[in-house]
């Protein structure tokens, strides 16, 4: 079987994969947020929280308490790393440098999971296991929970009843964040979760707490190896689209992800929840058809990518290339092209980060590929939750488009777009570019930052380009090559990835208000379908067009001239 044919049959088997379990986790997750029971366990964590789970929230309310939580979350892990070295199974590492320490807690908790040291070098069994993996779980369940509450802001939630007595809703009201919170975590990701470790484990992950070992190799001399607790981590960091690894190789390594068969598994896990989310928002606003609509243009633009970066690191030109079957240096061995192709635009159009190859290695256009599915928004299928209130911040985007065309008002979903949406919705999309092209720039234009660079001339731009990207998209993934170690990195990336998180969350959320605020408006002959194949197609355009007009200056001078150039 040819390498090419081998791809394409992997891809074919995730495709039906994702297509088996859209419908039921879908449903699942539509009950999940829409219950109205509470589970025991879930009771005893709103006890202990002092969080009362049946008290509607408006947005405001509901910002604060994103708001809050997270920035516990941040200082509980920065106390943690700081500790590290008077905790038990530390394994002997010091404790973690105060820039450092700020990164990575920006990191985890604004589920980016960028990653500026050696995992294995750096982090003992305590700040992995309580501090690393229990963010992995709490902040995926933070951006469905955000995600959530816009979906709400479409349902008429004034006409809904409330469980405890019937009394009606307030105009504005979108649910409660402790209890969408508590509920992700509990009914969804945990169960998933272990699951999926257990398949994890069963083909060949590890999973202990064993110190420090001493190993032989191959070729002679030894090299030493912690465990840990990493298929726990291993399926969490894939489910909850955060990406960081506990070893600095991340899924190339074999401890993390051993053979073909647990590489497309974990292709499958990021992909599982922003795939089936549409679906839930289908059954949420009344119209399975809406959230077909929306899954069809995520599955265009993540095929597309797919067949573009295939054809990129196949066919490159040159005797090498030719020889070796396409662009193999940097891909593992064990995966192939083709399967590092899918893992890689995968990761990049999620807010995934995980990475199974260098992306510094791909082809200056398969580099490019990798730098554009993270500048879409990741909404193809993106993060979880992130990716679905990404791509309805530009649906209604392309609503308004649509609306200036024939000079009528937009509507969507039986809300009218008026002055308001669409200012907070310019302004999501307008924050990450800004925190991007703005740190990239600075970081060129000094001395210190660009004695990190590894690379000179535009592969060396990408470097820095592709770092602030990930940052501020909230992606996590390295493009190599970049000594990311420095106080200067450690700090802006930091701020880059806590910017790039919250305040799109902020403006999401307001529009979620001001949506909810709104009374229905009837559908006439002159309302535009919007689970039609036309607007899909409307969607795709507008989405391309916004990032090619933001971003083209940019990637003409990193991976377009490096691409260009061979």
């Amino acid at each position: 079987m040819g390498p090419v044919l081998a791809g394409v049959l992997q891809l074919l088997a995730l495709i039906a994969a994702l297509a088996l379990a859209h419908k039921p986790l879908g449903t699942y997750m539509a009950k999940v947020y829409t219950s109205d029971k509470h589970l025991r366990v879930e009771k005893w964590i709103y006890k202990g929280i002092g969080a009362d789970p049946d008290m509607e929230m408006r947005w405001p309310a509901y910002v604060r308490g994103v708001l809050a939580f997270s920035a516990a979350g941040v200082l509980f892990l920065y106390l943690l790393q700081r500790l590290q070295g008077h905790l038990p199974g530390s394994l002997g590492f010091a404790a973690i440098d105060p820039d450092q320490a700020f990164n990575t807690a920006a990191s985890f908790v604004s589920n980016t999971n960028w990653q500026s040291y050696y995992g294995e070098q750096a982090m003992g069994h305590v700040v992995q296991t309580a501090g690393l993996a229990v963010q992995n779980f709490v902040s995926a369940a933070v951006g469905i929970a955000v995600a959530v509450a816009l979906v709400r802001g479409f349902v008429l939630p004034h006409s809904r009843l409330r469980s405890s007595g019937g009394t009606p809703m307030r105009t504005g009201d979108l649910g409660n964040f402790w209890s969408d919170l508590v509920r992700g975590v509990v009914r969804l990701l945990v169960p998933i979760a272990v699951v999926g470790a257990l398949v994890l484990v069963a083909c060949g992950v590890i999973q202990n707490f064993s110190g420090i070992h001493e190993v032989g190799q191959f070729m002679g001399g030894t090299q030493e190896w912690n465990g840990g607790a990493v298929a726990s981590q291993e399926v969490i960091k894939e489910l909850g689209t955060n990406g960081g690894g506990y070893f600095n190789a991340n899924s190339s390594h074999p401890f993390e992800n051993p053979t073909p068969f647990t590489n497309l598994f974990e292709i499958f896990l990021i992909l599982l929840i922003p795939v089936s989310i549409t679906r839930t928002f289908g059954i949420m606003v009344g119209s399975v058809r809406q959230g077909y609509a929306i899954l069809a243009t995520m599955a265009t633009i993540w095929v597309g990518f797919v067949a573009l970066m295939m054809w990129t690191e196949f066919s490159h030109h040159g005797p090498a290339f030719e020889a070796a079957g396409g662009a193999t240096e940097g891909k593992e061995v064990r995966f192939g092209i083709g399967a590092s192709s899918i893992f890689a635009v995968s990761t990049t159009l999620t807010s995934t980060g995980a990475v199974d190859s260098f992306h510094s290695s791909f082809t200056g256009l398969g580099g490019g590929i990798t730098l554009l599915g993270m500048m879409l928004g990741e909404i193809a299928p993106g993060g979880v939750g992130s990716g679905l209130y990404g791509m309805l911040i530009l649906a209604i985007i392309a609503v308004f488009i649509a609306g200036l065309m024939v000079g009528r008002t937009p509507e969507y979903l039986g809300k009218k777009i008026g002055s308001r949406e669409i200012k907070l919705a310019a302004c999501y999309i307008l924050i990450t570019p800004a925190l991007v092209l703005v740190f990239t720039s600075f970081a060129m234009a000094l001395p210190t930052p660009a004695n990190s660079m590894t690379n000179s001339g535009a592969h060396g731009f990408s470097e820095i380009l592709y770092a602030y990207t990930s940052g501020s998209n909230n992606n996590g993934s390295a493009f190599a090559g970049l000594n990311a170690d420095t106080q200067w990195f450690n700090t802006t990336i930091g701020l880059a990835m806590l910017l790039g998180r919250f305040l799109p969350m902020v403006f999401v959320l307001a529009l979620a208000g001001s949506l909810a605020e709104q009374k229905p408006v009837p559908v006439t002959a002159g309302t535009l379908r919007t689970d039609k194949p036309l607007y899909t197609g409307l969607l795709v355009g507008t989405i391309l067009i916004i990032t090619g007009l933001t971003y083209f200056p940019a990637l003409a001078l990193g991976p377009l001239a490096e691409g260009l150039a061979r």
